[in-house]
């Protein structure tokens, strides 16, 4: 039996390309979703009376929910008529909608639950990119993958992803941001599931169109917000749902770290207020936790890196629906 794939394109100021974008869908897809997110240029009435494409259904906000809010609506949708898998392709016309084979093909292969496109898989895309944003980009992705616990994975904010429709089910959604912060925090929350994660290359294609997110605004906003997210995910991982090696380690780490730190600052406080010089043991006692903490802090580290999911959720999704079709 054939796939049923579905594409959601959530469209905010996107009427110049939006229909260009639709027409460049190949015929394996079965049905499209376009989101007005209470578009000024009105874009939903321009689709229904510009595209006569019989796959297209135009969904309208009342009022403008973010990228995130688009696109949860479109995957609802989708859901309601039964696809397997769907695709987000943004309305702007920077996703190419001719890579969506290649997309798709780890889902479809079993072999991940959610693909998300790469611009950066090859060096030419980097080298053409200002060294600044390099910097950003790159201190942006090690954030993201901590937070994640997607090790493996790059170019974090990039929207062209796919996903199959029994993973939805189980995301929390109230967690998921609804405005900028989307994509990482989908990554997130798919972490905390221990979904599977596959890195696709499709490179970018830039138009005269303007983004939305400053990249100042990204290095100020995202951080706190992924370090919330790494938060969760490693209670929730390593402390709720379970405890291990990456649990004792890093317990003991932030206990000696703190220790040493906390140690240390008083006795340099004491040394500076007395005029008094420490002793060597005195320092030793300082800086032997905080390194022996670091230690394990970086252990840990390691062991979450070898925990990168590797199976499926969708196998056994589609194993429970079989049973539960078996039963009646």
């Amino acid at each position: 039996m054939p796939v049923k794939i579905g594409v959601v394109i959530p469209c905010y100021k996107a009427r110049e390309y939006i229909l260009d974008v639709i027409s460049k869908i190949g015929s394996e897809v079965s049905v499209i979703h376009v989101v007005d997110d209470c578009c000024p240029d009105a874009s939903g009435d321009f689709v229904q009376t510009h595209c006569h494409d019989p796959r297209v259904r135009v969904l309208k906000h009342e009022e403008n929910q973010g990228v995130g809010g688009a696109v949860m609506t479109g995957y609802h949708a989708a859901i309601a008529e039964e696809v397997e898998i769907i695709v987000k392709i943004d309305g702007d016309g920077q996703m190419d909608p001719s890579y969506l084979i290649q997309l798709i093909a780890p889902i479809v292969a079993n072999q991940a639950d959610y693909t998300k496109g790469n611009r950066f898989l090859h060096a030419d895309e980097l080298k053409s990119m200002p060294l600044i944003r390099r910097i950003g980009n790159a201190g942006l992705s090690f954030l993201t993958k901590a937070a994640s616990g997607y090790w493996d994975i790059f170019d974090p904010t990039n929207g062209y992803t796919a996903i199959h429709a029994s993973v939805l089910p189980l995301l929390n959604t109230e967690k998921l941001h609804k405005r900028y912060f989307f994509e990482s925090s989908m990554l997130i929350e798919l972490g905390i599931l221990h979904a599977v994660i596959r890195d696709v290359y499709i490179p970018a294609r830039y138009q005269d169109e303007v983004s939305s997110l400053s990249e100042s605004k990204a290095l100020l906003e995202f951080p706190p917000r992924l370090l919330v997210g790494f938060l969760r995910r490693v209670i929730t991982q390593y402390f709720i749902r379970d405890f291990n090696v990456f649990s004792v380690l890093s317990l003991f780490g932030l206990i000696l770290n703190i220790f040493g730190t906390v140690f240390g600052a008083y006795q340099w406080y004491l040394s500076a207020k007395t005029g008094s010089i420490a002793s060597t043991g005195t320092v030793m006692i300082a800086v032997l936790p905080f390194i022996l903490g670091s230690q394990l802090l970086i252990q840990a580290m390691i062991v979450d890196v070898q925990n990168i999911p590797k199976e499926p959720l969708q196998a056994n999704m589609r194993l429970l629906k079989q049973i539960r079709e078996m039963l009646g």
